[in-house]
């Protein structure tokens, strides 16, 4: 019984952490420290053009590693999985499957067209378990027909589909709980922000070395025009502000000097009050200081009265035997 009927390919795929923990600690069990690969099921809900996987199982697989075409699946496993999961939440169905890449095979075709006696149309989910790369770990392909121009019988591929990682508020939570492990609290939050500022910038520069290399090929005649690619690109490009107009040039600047110098202010302020709570923190400590010796002299000479007292009180008892 198929578990999700779809139309047609959506155009984005969300995946969520507990999908992404639960896809690492299933290499980390099976196939750390070698070239093998895993592979699990995907579970979760499509919702007109964007398909939410929220979570997943994994599932025995075995293949050849000299020949990629022989390869195991237990069919059995994934049925009696999803039976269970389906008792637990029967929301969640299932929607494709994954395995830890961290690229396409050549099997991995045929496993797709395995899968579809689950789901119409499944999903398949690429997690890099161990990226190096800039950017999530996670891509998303539909298998689609491959139509000739020249007549030739139509083949199967994959699509290529935007993903992306999103939570809910209870994962964001248990997120930010794990990340506090690995997290550096010494570290400031503007110096996090500059981090997170480079890292973007780095990735910019990543993806603007793809798309030169891409443009290249297409000169060099090493890959076809694809118009698709090209509109794209001229779309970004338009986006981008025309500097060689002075108006335009002047409105930057002066924004850039305003932001600037809000944040110089907001840092005066911010020092000024800094300051203020110092100040206010070593009255405090000295008041408590004073109150501490005034109280501890006290209870001395309360002490040094009550031990001169006692002696008088022995000697008029001797007198009076």
């Amino acid at each position: 019984m198929p578990g999700l009927e779809l139309t047609s390919n959506p155009t984005k795929v969300v995946v969520h952490p507990l999908v992404l923990l639960s896809v690492v600690d299933h290499y980390n069990r099976v196939a750390k420290n070698t070239k093998k690969r895993v592979v699990g099921v995907l579970l979760g809900q499509a919702d007109g053009n964007s398909v939410n996987v929220a979570n997943s199982f994994a599932v025995p697989f075995e293949e050849d590693e000299k020949n990629p075409s022989v390869w195991f699946l237990d069919h059995n496993y994934i049925e009696t999985m999803r039976d269970m999961f389906k008792k637990v939440n029967a929301k969640e169905k299932v929607i494709g499957w994954y395995h830890s890449g961290p690229k396409l095979r050549s099997s991995d075709l045929q496993i797709s067209e395995l899968f579809k006696r689950y789901s119409t149309n499944p999903v398949l989910v690429v997690v890099d378990v161990q990226s190096k790369d800039i950017g999530i770990p996670t891509n998303a392909y539909f298998s689609v027909e491959d139509i000739h121009d020249d007549g030739t019988t139509a083949t199967k591929t994959f699509e290529h589909v935007p993903s992306e990682i999103g939570a809910e508020e209870a994962e964001e939570i248990g997120v930010e709980h794990l990340l506090r492990d690995i997290k550096d609290s010494s570290t400031g939050t503007l110096a996090t922000r500059i981090t997170h500022q480079l890292t973007s910038l780095h990735g910019l520069a990543e993806r603007l070395a793809d798309i030169r290399l891409y443009l290249q090929s297409v000169l060099d005649d090493k890959l076809p025009v694809n118009s698709e690619i090209i509109q794209n690109l001229q779309d970004i490009f338009n986006l981008l502000p025309n500097l060689s107009i002075p108006d335009d040039a002047s409105a930057f600047t002066v924004q850039t000097n305003d932001e600037y110098a809000l944040i110089y202010v907001a840092s005066l302020a911010r020092a000024v009050i800094a300051l203020h709570d110092l100040i206010n923190n070593k009255i405090d400590n000295r008041e408590a200081e004073r109150k501490a010796d005034a109280k501890e002299s006290e209870d001395k000479s309360s002490t040094s009265a009550s031990s001169k007292a006692q002696p008088s009180e022995k000697t008029e008892g001797a007198k009076a035997n």
